[in-house]
């Protein structure tokens, strides 16, 4: 027996208001980490006034002092979108996730997952001690514990995951890192491929930071996604300025 048409009515809100926050508040989306005309969102940890700027839509970093700037916030489970390109031979950067926010103890950078930036020609001008380039997997998107913090390697280099692939463009030419970061896993796409990965991070929420790091660097396109939380502990939550 059909319902009468009032109450037809009734139950078709219900229903939209029920299946409304399901079905539109709560879907992920990509949120800008740069604004493209200042340094909305960003702290200084332990650079310069000189070191970041905006120029023509871009942030650029000076490369010194060494140092990093870190998100005004923690993230936790997200999607990570940032297109970056040196503008010197052996330029050396990247960005950390699930970073203190402070340098580590009688060190310029934080305790964080690395996600590497060097310019093609590291190798070259940063030489094994005795006088043979380092390995090329180093230069295409290395991803590593800084300061203390342990991983597994997906592509074991040491305690290091290097790239199964080199994907990485040269000085001037741009590259899109992708970098999927879930209860401990990260997964990285390189200029449109995955090429590595760790899991077992032993921490898993924290501040995101760009690295100063010697050489200027250019950044665009900054986009994150958060995810839903997990469950970590309170030993696997980056420390806080009041830590």
């Amino acid at each position: 027996m059909p319902l009468p048409p009032f109450l037809s009515s009734c139950v078709f809100s219900l229903l939209l208001a029920a299946l409304s926050p399901i079905t539109f508040a709560q879907v992920p989306e990509f949120l800008p980490l740069f604004n493209g005309k200042d340094l909305t969102g960003w702290v200084d940890v332990n650079t310069s006034k000189d070191t970041w700027s905006v120029r023509d839509n871009l942030l650029v970093c000076s490369g010194h002092p060494i140092g990093v700037m870190r998100s005004e916030k923690q993230y936790e489970n997200f999607l990570l979108h940032i297109e970056w390109r040196h503008m010197e031979a052996g330029g050396n950067s990247g960005v950390f996730i699930w970073s203190d926010a402070t340098p580590a103890p009688g060190r310029p950078l934080p305790k964080g997952l690395e996600v590497q930036m060097l310019e093609l020609e590291w190798p070259l001008l940063n030489r094994e001690k005795d006088g043979s380039p380092r390995h090329p997997g180093y230069v295409s998107g290395e991803l590593f514990g800084a300061n203390g913090l342990e991983i597994i390697p997906e592509n074991p280099r040491g305690k290091r995951s290097m790239s199964v692939e080199m994907r990485c463009n040269g000085k001037g030419e741009w590259n899109t890192y992708d970098v999927v970061c879930v209860d401990g896993s990260v997964k990285l796409s390189i200029n449109g491929k995955f090429v590595n990965g760790v899991s077992g991070s032993s921490v898993k929420k924290g501040y995101l930071c760009l690295e100063s790091e010697g050489a200027e660097i250019h950044f665009r396109n900054i986009q994150v996604m958060e995810l839903p939380a997990g469950h970590p502990t309170a030993e696997q939550v980056a420390h806080t300025l009041e830590k």
